[in-house]
């Protein structure tokens, strides 16, 4: 095996970065500038969500839990909304991560986190007609 076979080219990695960032966020993602959007789309979504050993609903568990221990409720909205859309998690069942989180993080948070689960879930419903 050589250095080229297991390097990928800058191309073919944010491509691939892209294209794990548009599966993970279920919308197309186009190409952006600037050194933090190479750094996401090359490393984060092009190498470390491309891992196997855990799907993308058990990576946006963890990012939710990890969202919630910071305080970081405005971030975990987007993920909380799109793992409804791409199907990995029910309203209910962000209801349920609200409530056990609330036991780890603490109350202030995890209600936090509740209402804006209850939200997303409120304008998800809306958006599919239910």
């Amino acid at each position: 095996m050589t250095d080229t076979d297991t390097q990928h080219t800058p191309s073919d990695q944010r491509r691939r970065g892209l294209e794990m960032m548009s599966q993970v966020y279920g919308w197309e993602m186009s190409d952006g500038p600037g050194l933090h959007f190479a750094h996401t789309a090359d490393q984060l979504f092009a190498e470390v969500w491309t891992r196997e050993g855990l799907s993308i609903r058990d990576r946006r568990l963890l990012l939710l839990g990890a969202l919630a221990a910071g305080g970081h409720v405005d971030v975990a909205e987007i993920q909380a909304g799109a793992a409804l859309g791409n199907g990995e998690l029910t309203p209910e069942q962000l209801e349920e991560i609200a409530l056990f989180l609330c036991y780890y993080v603490g109350w202030p948070v995890g209600t936090k986190m509740n209402m804006m689960f209850g939200e997303v879930s409120k304008n998800y419903r809306k958006n599919q007609g239910k």
